[in-house]
């Protein structure tokens, strides 16, 4: 992959239809992103591109496997928005650990895996084997603002000079 990771990130961004640019709406007090060191930390992300929460209700009744997969996806845009703004570019991300999906479904729902995957096609697609995480996906009764999917992701970046 020789395309630098931020013109991937502005080929899925306009695939999508949306603007990941400037700041990120945050539904509450705290932060979206920590660092630690290396270690990035970046709160749970809901389908949110400007002040709407694009993709709500339950994944199974009121919501396709392909609508939720497409939240996963915006979702984790927004954790790279992050990422970038913090680090000033993907391409100092060494590695992202870990990615947990929370998905609200209905009862019978179990494609639970298949939602993640949107963001976890997203995350390989742009950042190459970088991209590749361990991953949970959790289905929940409810979640902020009715969002179908949230995430939130752990990501390393590249020592300072390296």
């Amino acid at each position: 992959m020789d395309t630098p990771r931020d013109t991937r990130f502005q080929a899925v961004a306009a695939r999508l239809g949306h603007s990941f640019d400037g700041p990120l709406q945050v539904g509450g007090h705290y932060t979206p992103i920590v660092q630690h060191g290396t270690t990035l930390y970046i709160s749970g992300q809901v389908p949110r591109v400007g002040q709407t929460v694009l993709i709500t209700g339950r994944v199974g009744a009121d919501v396709t496997l392909a609508q939720a997969q497409t939240a996963a996806q915006i979702g984790v845009m927004r954790g790279l928005t992050l990422l970038r703004q913090t680090l000033g570019s993907l391409d100092q991300i060494e590695r992202v650990l870990r990615l947990t999906v929370y998905v609200q479904c209905s009862p019978d729902f179990t494609l639970l895996s298949e939602v993640a995957d949107g963001a976890s096609d997203v995350l390989h697609e742009i950042l190459g084997e970088a991209g590749v995480h361990t991953r949970t996906s959790v289905g929940v009764y409810q979640l902020p603002k009715n969002a179908s999917v949230e995430l939130d992701l752990i990501a390393a970046s590249r020592p300072a000079g390296g």
